[in-house]
């Protein structure tokens, strides 16, 4: 679950922001045929607008092999979704004259996708998208992830009713769970729908509803605490008050278990496309269990970072973690599932949104801070710490203490120090024309304010991986 402002009124001091509340669905088993038939139909219309649009683009790439140019070629396919929605409508009755089965929702969902699927890949081939190159769209299978979403229809949760739910063309559908949390938000008037997200994972289906929710601004319990956080393997996290989070390392658990339902799928007869044969129902039920499998542990590893991250940004004003390069640290086939497994990322993503709901603030250092290579005690620094070791030994006023906590005292005392190292708060060291506004709510640089005189400074040149965000 994640948060966005949408909107603050400076008269009451309150803040509309908009968050997911996601709840399992106990269909019966005609309401999970309609819930998988609607998907089908999204994943149909998905295919069908990039078929049109293929189309297009490759009758185009023909002709001008031809030597035509300008106004010789066929005119260009908008593949915004307004026009791939007016395209389908012109066309459905021919290529789905059964589209009447599902709501127009689901053909309109697929049409979106594709349409922002499109954009992001010529965004990226133009140089107008931060990240990674995104390739152009492929066309969606049936093992695909099933999924469709509702933006109008009636939808939402069912009056004095809390354990149902109401779908567009389906009507009611029972919940695993109490929908109370969303359902006073309702009654007080504090909260509206906009949205509902129909998903299929591990056997189970959920539903996500996106809602525009007033709060009243929070104050975390201790404005004035500020932490550093290391995160780490063995640790999960080391906090600068010695705290110590051990790492429950949740894939581990049920790895033996992975092993003997992936070897047991392997004997199974699977999918064999050469000969155009189905896969047994025992292998379905085998890569059923994996899937379960999988969603426990990730089930498990979510719920344990939102508990810490929770009570971090609920008590602490400021917390200070590290820019970690983690895809590159990926690369170490040793440590790969052990980093994969820990969700740094994941933490981080918590902690941006829950200390800016609880009005406190969150600071990352720069990727090049050498927070477990500084002293916390005289603010030396050694020129090389190897990974083994795990105690830190100052070779200049012969401080000791363990590694990820100097880290951490590091890190907490970044917040309050006022020298920098060549950059401003919300500006990459470095690069001082293009500041990373991404991350304008707070970008820690520059060393701690103990730092010695004379000791040269580390800038963060745009290689290495370190390429300022595209505004």
């Amino acid at each position: 679950m994640s948060e966005s402002i949408v909107h603050y009124d400076l008269e009451t001091e309150k803040v509309t922001v908009l968050q997911a509340y996601r709840f399992a669905l106990d269909p019966r088993p005609d309401q999970e045929h309609e819930l998988a038939s609607h998907c089908g139909a999204q994943r149909f219309a998905y295919n069908w607008g990039l078929a049109h649009i293929k189309a297009n683009l490759n009758q185009r790439d023909a002709e001008r092999t031809y030597g035509l140019s300008g106004q010789e070629l066929t005119p260009p396919v908008s593949w915004s979704a307004y026009s791939l929605r007016k395209e389908w409508n012109r066309a459905k009755d021919d290529v789905a004259p059964w589209w009447p089965e599902n709501s127009k929702e689901a053909y309109a969902s697929g049409l979106a996708n594709l349409s922002a699927a499109l954009t992001n890949w010529q965004r990226s081939r133009t140089g107008q998208r931060a990240g990674r190159y995104v390739a152009f769209p492929t066309f969606k299978t049936k093992s695909t992830r099933l999924s469709c979403r509702f933006t109008t229809g009636s939808f939402g949760l069912v009056a004095d009713d809390r354990r149902h739910v109401r779908l567009p063309r389906i009507g009611g559908v029972r919940t695993h769970e109490s929908t109370r949390k969303l359902a006073r938000h309702i009654a007080r008037g504090t909260a509206r729908i906009r949205s509902a997200t129909v998903t299929f994972r591990a056997g189970r289906w959920f539903v996500s509803f996106s809602v525009e929710v007033e709060r009243a601004p929070r104050t975390p319990t201790q404005p004035n605490s500020v932490i550093g956080v290391d995160v780490g393997i063995r640790s999960l996290a080391f906090l600068s008050t010695g705290e110590s989070i051990p790492n429950p390392k949740h894939l581990d658990a049920d790895l033996g278990k992975l092993r003997r339902l992936q070897r047991r799928a392997e004997r199974r007869r699977g999918p064999d496309p050469r000969r155009e044969a189905a896969p047994s129902r025992r292998w379905h039920k085998t890569r059923t269990q994996i899937a379960r499998v999988h969603a426990r542990v990730a089930n498990a590893r979510r719920d344990g970072l939102h508990k810490l991250t929770s009570g971090m940004a609920s008590h602490h004003g400021t917390i200070v973690i590290e820019q970690l390069n983690v895809s590159g640290m990926l690369k170490n086939r040793t440590l790969a599932r052990a980093i994969a497994d820990a969700s740094w990322a994941e933490l981080r993503r918590q902690l941006e949104y829950k200390t800016h709901r609880n009005g406190g603030s969150l600071q990352v250092a720069d990727r090049w801070y050498p927070s477990s290579k500084t002293c916390s005690a005289c603010g030396e620094v050694k020129a090389k710490l190897r990974l083994q070791d795990r105690i830190f030994a100052c070779d200049h006023c012969g401080f000791t203490l363990d590694r990820d906590l100097n880290a951490a005292r590091n890190l907490a005392e970044l917040a309050t120090s006022t020298a920098s190292c060549a950059g401003t708060e919300n500006m990459p060291a470095g690069n001082p024309g293009k500041p990373r506004l991404a991350r304008a709510a707070g970008t820690a640089t520059g060393r701690p304010s103990h730092a010695r005189a004379g000791q040269p400074c580390r800038s963060n040149p745009a290689g290495r991986g370190g390429r300022p965000a595209a505004s």
